[in-house]
């Protein structure tokens, strides 16, 4: 009888895959040896595996490149890094070696953006695409890029008061875009998006406040759907309304040339995930074409912007085993040496799963168990895996220390869970370790940041002047 965790994982998935691979009984993750790491700086650990992020930038443009192609498209493709994915300098830098753009979210982006073009990693070719709900500060800084020669600036303009308010700071001419207010799927909360404007009022907007602004040039339309880019009926229909409002805009606003289609990518959640982006993309595209030839428009150029499928894949957590509760007969809980509110917490606010696999000890029995984190908040738990919404881990021995993690974590945790700040519980964040490749293709590491320690806490908290 096969009761091995590696058995386990063999019968169930697909394994060895591209990113997971086993030797001498342990986990490696892109080559990366995880138990080596473990030893070297411990665990609770989060790592960054920087070349994920250009390998997942080169696979996307390929695929639109692809797609152009098959389609005889004859708009451009332009990938934006959405920072607000992952702010940190090492992502935007590993991302910007290869010839993107970006869109911001906020006003102290603009701050991030300034810093990137006096390091040279941007110039005012880059498109900086400007997204969100924009008063005071936002505003300002993005008229003081525009005014300093950064004519790639594009705000998207998500209410009516944002061009007065542009206006008045901006010195010359600038560009726009528009954000549609798409149609929410029918089981979500509520019906219309809260960001941008709805698709019945943009044409009546732009004969009211833009066509006759001598200041202001209408280059861009953005569309995007809150749930992502997936091959359902929902999002086509979606998709179709929003060109039904670009070819009605493009007969009367010449200058506007580009679709905006936003992120939503998915990214691999589970060892059985399966995504056909590429079709994704060319039909994507296809759809686009038959709109504008039908109205005998020309085709948008695409922009894309891309948060979770650039940086989600490059990231992982490392906890330990601590201990094991028995709280009933059927109720065993494997208690982890950090907290999962704090350090995943999307598993706690929106319920999302992570690929969760043990590090170490494959070749041990497997038990059934429960995940719980350090806090004392009944809602510091891991509850839902793959197997049948069980969690399948080998067995707990005190003895043998067991190590399990998660992956694919790299998008909105840090900035979620309050990277550098105060914990829930004040329990500390862990380490962080940046991993890269040199120019020979050999693993190199570096610490990020050191786990937290009381004093940085009590700081925060003003015991400590």
């Amino acid at each position: 009888m096969k009761t091995r965790y590696i058995d386990l994982i063999d019968q169930t998935f697909y394994f060895p895959q591209e990113e997971f691979t086993l030797e001498d009984n342990e986990l490696q993750f892109h080559g990366i040896d995880l138990m080596e790491l473990v030893e070297e700086y411990g665990a609770p650990l989060k790592f960054t595996y920087l070349p994920k992020i250009s390998d997942n930038i080169n696979r996307a443009k390929g695929w639109f490149k692809e797609a152009i192609k098959k389609n005889k498209y004859k708009g451009k493709y332009y990938y934006c890094y959405c920072t607000k994915s992952a702010h940190f300098e090492h992502v935007l830098h590993e991302a910007l070696k290869n010839d993107i753009h970006i869109e911001t979210s906020s006003a102290f982006d603009i701050d991030i953006v300034n810093k990137l073009k006096e390091d040279g990693k941007i110039d005012d070719k880059t498109f900086v695409i400007c997204n969100g709900f924009k008063r005071d500060q936002y505003i300002s800084n993005i008229a003081n890029l525009i005014n300093r020669g950064h004519k790639n600036c594009i705000p998207i303009i998500d209410n009516y008061e944002e061009i007065g308010l542009l206006n008045e700071e901006i010195k010359g001419k600038y560009k726009i875009g528009i954000r549609i207010a798409s149609e929410e799927e029918p089981k979500f909360e509520f019906y219309t998006s809260r960001l941008g404007i709805g698709y019945k009022n943009i044409v009546p907007f732009y004969n009211r406040q833009i066509k006759d602004n001598k200041k202001v040039q209408l280059k861009m339309l953005h569309f995007f759907i809150n749930t992502g880019i997936r091959d359902t009926a929902y999002y086509w229909n979606e998709l179709l309304k929003c060109m039904q409002v670009y070819v009605q805009l493009k007969k009367i606003c010449p200058s506007l040339d580009s679709l905006n289609i936003g992120g939503g990518f998915p990214i691999k959640n589970s060892l059985a995930f399966e995504f056909d982006y590429k079709y994704m993309v060319e039909e994507i595209l296809h759809q686009i074409k038959l709109v504008c030839d039908a109205e005998e428009v020309p085709v948008p150029n695409i922009f894309t912007e891309f948060g979770s499928f650039t940086v989600g894949e490059s990231g992982g957590a490392i906890y330990e085993v601590l201990y094991q509760k028995q709280q009933n007969d059927r109720e065993k809980w494997n208690m982890i040496n950090s907290s999962f509110i704090t350090t995943l917490p999307d598993t706690w606010a929106i319920n999302k799963r992570f690929v969760m696999l043990a590090v170490n000890r494959w070749n041990d029995e497997y038990e059934r168990v429960l995940l719980g984190g350090l806090t004392c908040d009944s809602d510091d738990y891991y509850n839902s895996e793959q197997h049948m919404n069980g969690i399948y881990l080998p067995k707990y021995k005190k003895e043998k220390p067991l190590y399990i993690g998660f992956f694919n974590t790299g998008a909105y945790q840090e900035t979620i869970g309050g990277f550098g700040g105060l914990q829930h519980c004040l329990i500390p964040s862990p380490k962080h370790i940046l991993i890269d490749r040199d120019e020979n293709g050999k693993i190199t590491k570096k610490l990020f940041s050191e786990q937290q320690k009381s004093e940085d806490l009590l700081k925060i908290l003003g015991y400590n002047d």
